[in-house]
């Protein structure tokens, strides 16, 4: 697993307190980190690979600077190597063997010869190696007093396109180390969790007479109908409880955005615009935001479920779709480029329903499918470039951007 790219963002001009300005962290200024493997654990592969998981998620949570080389030294004392003396952290840890496939980890974070954070860890399966790196920096992060990263900790599911017409959907980490296909066989689109504990998921089955939105129990694989419809049907954005559903449906040829009730099955149509309405995403439980051409050409715009009043959100640029909401936030795709025989740039924005700012997110190739993590702290995307699909992080408070690049096939959708 490599980190591909990071750089920094660009901004106009914004407040302080505003998400959307630019927070400028000189590399120079932050603390150092080493990483030093006293593990029990005989396969050299293995023990690697999970070195390797701790240097990417300690450069994605942005607090140090990651000393990249593998220094190997006993676990048991506080004692570092002599290189790094002068390292303001020390990471120690001991991979051993448990039962059949599983393994225990044992972590301490050393500060001037002292241990200042110390974790155990057990897993029953050595595939999962990669969360338990996550789980280790997720601690760290809250050690240095960070807001949290929650986020770190969650999987990602998304849509792979690998022949036409043939799709796989895929639940991994967001680093793409760990992959899962869960359902495979047909074309099975636009993967939605369907509430924070992951329990559960939509998906979009065009094997059907019609396009048929499907729910999946990922405790027992059980697959449910939930709605079908003529021309589309995509659950776009799952509330904060779950409990309701933002769907594009197209029953008359014209697509528009619609609430469902999962408790009643009730359908309410939220959109009746004669053109192009998809792609709702809540900002909060009763307003959201999404894609129209109700101006001619693809925008953001923003509505209440209590009223018919529509706000345009975005007055830059011809062609802006594919956003995500949270709170006052909205990160968007913008063409940026349009050339009749090139290829198009699509970069993504950021925006505050409170300022005039815009924010600019990514600088080249193809960035769509933005996905805030609920805690705002950080947008998930998709980047496709140089006949390269990946998923994107960017950490907004650090101004950091991160690529994991996707082994095979191309990623129609996700989320996380």
């Amino acid at each position: 697993m490599k980190i591909l790219l990071s750089i920094l963002m660009t901004i106009t001009f914004a407040f302080a307190s505003d998400t959307t300005i630019q927070v400028i962290k000189k590399i120079d200024s932050l603390p150092s980190i080493a990483i030093e493997d006293g593990s029990s654990h005989n396969n050299e592969t293995f023990k690697m690979k999970f070195f390797k998981s701790l240097v990417a998620d300690l450069n994605v949570i942005s607090l140090f600077n990651v000393d990249r080389r593998k220094f190997n030294n006993d676990f048991d004392t506080n004692e570092v190597d002599a290189i790094n003396k002068n390292s303001n952290y020390v990471l120690k840890y001991n991979l051993s063997k448990n039962a059949a496939s599983g393994f225990s980890v044992k972590v301490k974070m050393i500060k001037n010869n002292e241990v200042v954070l110390a974790k155990n860890y057990k897993v029953s399966n050595s595939k999962k190696y990669v969360f338990v790196a996550h789980a280790i920096a997720y601690e760290i992060n809250n050690y240095m007093g960070e807001p949290s990263i929650e986020w770190i900790k969650k999987k990602v599911i998304f849509s792979r396109v690998v022949a036409p017409k043939k799709s796989e959907i895929v639940i991994a980490d967001y680093t793409l180390a760990y992959q899962h296909v869960i359902v495979k066989g047909g074309f099975n689109l636009f993967p939605k969790w369907a509430s924070k504990k992951q329990n559960g998921f939509y998906y979009t089955s065009l094997n059907e007479a019609k396009p048929t939105l499907k729910y999946v129990n990922t405790r027992t694989a059980k697959i449910t109908n939930i709605i079908s419809s003529e021309g589309m049907m995509t659950c776009s954005d799952v509330n904060s409880n779950g409990t309701k559903l933002l769907l594009t449906m197209a029953p008359k040829g014209q697509p528009d955005i619609y609430l469902y009730d999962v408790k009643t099955k009730k359908i309410t149509r939220i959109t009746k615009y004669k053109g192009i309405d998809v792609s709702g995403q809540f900002m909060d439980d009763d307003r959201i935001v999404f894609v129209s051409n109700r101006l001619g050409y693809p925008n953001i715009f923003s509505k209440s479920l209590n009223s018919n009043d529509i706000e345009q959100m975005v007055y830059y640029g011809k062609s802006n779709a594919a956003a995500t909401a949270n709170g006052e936030y909205i990160v968007y795709k913008a063409r940026e480029s349009s050339g009749a025989f090139s290829k198009n740039t699509f970069n993504l924005h950021m925006i505050s329903t409170k300022t005039d700012v815009i924010r600019r997110l990514t600088a080249s190739g193809v960035n769509e499918f933005p996905r805030f993590s609920r805690d705002g702290d950080a947008v998930l995307f998709i980047k496709n470039y140089k006949n390269q699909s990946s998923i994107g992080i960017i950490r907004l408070n650090h101004n950091k951007n991160y690529l994991f690049p996707l082994k095979y096939g191309k990623i129609q959708s996700m989320d996380w």
